[in-house]
């Protein structure tokens, strides 16, 4: 008796966590680009990605803005088990404040293959925006990414006014709303009250705001500014706009194997 013929299963690709990058869609890697024109399902999140990422992608896009962990796995689950090439889009690099830990951990166990591929983060962005090197020779090579404490608590060990005894350079997400208690913290820490910093809004975005002072003025500037969200605060001497400290790369009289 001949058998019947059966369907074969479905491909199963891993569900992809991509870096969207920190707004720009041209700030995005080759192969973010590329995973992103070939998906079948979209999940990105929210107004945090530039959504003239998504134009032209044939793929179902899903804002996740309004939901909630437990919805979000279950349409990138959905999507996966029926054979779909999935994406969960995030801002900038996932790997930092990206919130997904707890997405990998429920995909593991759920038994659902999945890969990180990283962004350019804010951090860099603004770095960039700013047209400076967060690392100088001789004034700081330690760049600290931070955040204060609000609805999310901080140890108290990673309090600012203890990484501030560093002084090295920091870059502070999350946190412009209470640029009174960053400055405060900053200060209590030991960065003296001229420590040049910025506060870099929607960096690489069309409407991107740079605001310079000092841990002086910078609390007022901001409130001034009306900046509330969406920005990168950056501190430190390597931020100083009289340095003239260079680097010994590409000193005629030092020796090195590489350049």
């Amino acid at each position: 008796m001949q058998s019947s013929p059966t369907t074969p299963p479905a491909t199963r690709y891993p569900v992809v966590f991509l870096g969207a990058g920190p707004g720009d869609p041209e700030l995005i890697t080759l192969k973010g680009r590329r995973l992103l024109d070939t998906a079948d399902l979209v999940v990105y999140a929210g107004s945090l990605v530039n959504v003239a990422l998504l134009d032209g992608i044939t793929a179902d896009c899903h804002d996740s803005a309004a939901m909630d962990l437990e919805t979000i796995m279950q349409l990138l689950s959905k999507g996966h088990r029926a054979g779909h090439r999935v994406v969960r889009l995030h801002t900038g690099d996932p790997a930092i404040y990206g919130a997904i830990r707890e997405q990998m951990q429920w995909l593991d166990a759920a038994a659902i293959a999945y890969e990180v591929v990283p962004g350019v983060s804010s951090a860099f962005a603004a770095a960039a925006a700013l047209k400076k090197e967060l690392t100088v020779p001789e004034v700081t090579q330690t760049v600290i990414f931070t955040r204060q404490a609000g609805r999310t608590p901080v140890p108290e060990r990673e309090a600012l006014r203890n990484l501030a005894k560093a002084q090295a350079t920091m870059c502070i997400f999350l946190s412009v709303s209470m640029m009174a208690r960053v400055v405060e913290d900053l200060q209590t820490g030991g960065y003296p009250a001229d420590t040049p910093i910025a506060v870099v809004e929607r960096a690489s975005w069309p409407d991107e705001q740079i605001l310079r002072g000092t841990l002086a003025d910078i609390a007022e500037r901001v409130q001034a500014s009306q900046i509330k969200k969406t920005a990168m605060i950056v501190v430190g001497p390597a931020l100083a706009e009289d340095s003239r400290i260079a680097s010994k790369l590409y000193d005629a009289e030092f020796k090195h194997e590489y350049r």
